[in-house]
Parts: C-alpha cells; structure tokens; sequence
C-alpha cells in the first residue's frame, strides 16, 4: 500500500532546494513533531533511514580507491559533517529560547535533521574506506584549520545572539539566512556534482537538500510573521543580517572550497566517460566548467535565495546596503 508524502518530503516529487528554498511558504505550525514523524522520519528517509542512500544506490568501486575525486569527496563530507555537528549543538539553545511550542518542536525537528546529516556525511566517509574506529579523531585533525578558520568565527557570532543576547528572532536571521543560506547552496552543488558519479553520494545529499528546504522556509516564516508583529525590530534584524554578510565575506572558505574542487576537477576528468554530456545547470556540461566556475554558481545562487527569502520577510536587499557590521 502507497502512502501519501507531502510533496515537499517525497523522495520524487519533492523540488530542488534552490526552487524550494525560494518558492515554498510553510511555517512551523504545520512543519511540527508529527509532521516530521510522518512526512520525514516515514516519508523522505523511508529505505534511507541508516545511510541516508538506498541500498540500491551504491558507492563504486573507485571511489574506496585512492585519487583525487575520493580525496575530494573525504574533504568535502568531512567538512559537511563537522559543519552539521557544530549546528545540532547550537540548535539545543534554539529549542530553549523558542517563543512556543510550534517553535520549539520545529527546532527540535532540525536539530533532529542536522545530527542526522552529521551521522550520514561521516558514515559515508566509512563507506569509501576509512577506518570507522579512528573516524571522529581524524575528521578533526583533518578539518583543524577548516573549523578555526571558517567555522568557529560563524558559531561564535551565532552564539552571541541567541545565547549571550537572547535574541530569538536575531538568531532565526542568523540560522537560515546567514549560515544555511550561504551553505545550502553548496549543498545543491554537492547533489549536481556527485549524482552522476556516485549514486550513494548523490541521495545523501538529495536527502539533506530536501531537509534544507523546510528549515530555510519556515525560519522564513517565522521572521515574516514576528515583523509583522513587530515591526520596530525590521532595523535591528538587517543590521544582524548584515553583520552576518560581512562575516562570510571575511572568513576564507574559498581556499577551501577551491581545493577541493581542485581535486574534483582533476578526478572528474579521469571518469569523464561516466558523466559525458551530463548539465551541471542548463545548458553547461559538467566537464566544461571550472573551479572557480562551480564557486561562482553557488555564490549567485546564494544571493538569488537570500533576494527571494528577503522579500517574503519584506526585507528588500537594499536595505542592508547601508548597514555596517557594527551597526553604524
């Protein structure tokens, strides 16, 4: 017997996560515990639940080998994994501060979805052929500089306003439009780069992708429906946005990126005749493209996300423009 999905949490039906993150409206009235339970836990991670793949979606062969496509993809889902462990852990003081039950539930489902991406970005990293035993240890000394550099400056400003500040709404602004808003988009460059190439590598990351579309819609939601209850908190919310633009302009997760799309584009060329004249987006084939090429995709399609999101809350993008980072 079928079961019915909503089609946002149906493996088939549900949109990329850019058209969704842009176009979807749900709030967290309906996105609760028992839709979760219902439409996540027994729809989209239905025969994915462990892996985060179907056992039918399989990792090949030269992917366990040594080469520069798995060392880009070890660098890659072990950065993912870190990143998804740092975010459950600031979530718990999301689902503290939340204003009500809708709030808190829903908080409690992503912080639920983000220690499951975590779980299936790391294990995945076991499925290529590293040791499960030393996986935790070796996942920080590789991403040592990664965390320090890029990572630690995003949780300490994110704890500054939802911990420190208390800042709820503050700290929805900084939660989806400045940290997942930045990063989902790579994530829908993750799921287009790796599907033709590993089907394993490819669902986990549909499988997030479709996670992402919920959080980022119904933070949206909840900073649209606190404006229009509070409106006086419109100049206090772009000033936080904009302190969080300058400081994604400022930490360098580009060398990072770079590098491994570096070791992507030299393994990609080794497997060309698996991906032939596969479209990375319309009209441009995957191995046409560059790393700077791919970077620079993700980058635009960051700022037409956050244009989109932005107008729904009734926060025109202009109007960060004239905001600093210290809110002079």
């Amino acid at each position: 017997m079928s079961v019915s999905v909503a089609r946002e949490a149906d493996w088939n039906e549900a949109p990329g996560l850019l058209d969704g993150a842009k176009d979807l409206t749900l709030g967290p009235e309906e996105c609760n515990l028992a839709y979760w339970i219902t439409e996540v836990a027994q729809g989209t991670l239905r025969e994915r639940g462990e892996t985060g793949h179907h056992k039918d979606a399989l990792v090949p062969d030269f992917l366990r080998k040594p080469g520069p496509l798995r060392d880009a993809l070890v660098l890659e889902f072990g950065y993912r994994g870190l990143s998804e462990e740092i975010a459950t852990r600031l979530l718990a003081h999301y689902v503290a501060a939340a204003p009500g039950i809708p709030e808190l539930e829903f908080y409690a489902t992503q912080l639920i979805d983000e220690a499951r991406h975590a779980r299936v970005f790391r294990n995945h990293l076991v499925e290529l052929g590293l040791p499960a035993e030393t996986l935790l240890r070796d996942i920080d000394e590789m991403a040592a500089d990664y965390r320090r550099r890029v990572l630690q400056p995003v949780e300490d400003f994110t704890l500054e306003i939802i911990r420190d500040q208390g800042d709820f709404a503050g700290g929805v602004a900084v939660f989806a439009i400045v940290i997942e808003g930045v990063l989902a988009p790579a994530a829908e460059l993750s799921e287009r780069k790796w599907t033709p190439l590993s089907p394993a590598t490819g669902e986990i990351s549909r499988g997030t992708g479709i996670d992402e579309i919920r959080h980022l819609t119904v933070a949206a939601t909840i900073l649209r429906d606190h404006l229009v209850k509070h409106p006086e908190y419109r100049p206090r919310l772009a000033e936080i946005l904009a302190a969080g633009r300058k400081l994604w302009d400022e930490v360098p997760d580009r060398e990072f990126v770079i590098h491994r799309e570096e070791l992507f584009q030299e393994g990609m060329h080794q497997h060309a005749d698996l991906i032939g004249d596969y479209e990375i987006w319309p009209g441009v084939r995957m191995l046409d493209t560059t790393p700077d090429q791919r970077y620079d995709m993700a980058e635009r399609w960051t700022d037409e996300m956050a244009e989109s999101r932005m107008a729904y809350m009734g926060i025109p993008l202009e109007l960060l423009t004239g905001v600093s980072g210290d809110g002079s």
